[in-house]
């Protein structure tokens, strides 16, 4: 079983971040979405917040997971056993 981290703040998720999830899903067995707890930057939402909008955002996708994390993100991936990182790109 492949199991993929997608990590970010997500504040707030939206349509660019759900299609990234949907993409990589099709790709592994298991996708994490994984909303970082205490970034060094003013968020609007808190983690509980951005968590509850990410849940609802995938909740018709039973291969989507999402979690909260506070740790460094390899540490987390190393801790749930993933083996990829799906990371989005900003065009400026």
């Amino acid at each position: 079983m492949i199991r993929a981290v997608f990590p970010g703040t997500f504040d707030p998720i939206h349509y660019g971040h759900i299609d990234i999830a949907l993409r990589a899903a099709k790709l592994f067995d298991e996708m994490v979405v994984a909303v970082f707890d205490k970034p060094q930057k003013n968020l609007v939402f808190s983690p509980e917040q951005r968590i509850e909008l990410a849940k609802y955002s995938f909740r018709n996708e039973p291969k989507i997971k999402v979690v909260g994390y506070r740790v460094l993100t390899v540490e987390f991936c190393n801790m749930i056993g993933a083996q990829v990182i799906v990371r989005g790109l900003r065009v400026f």
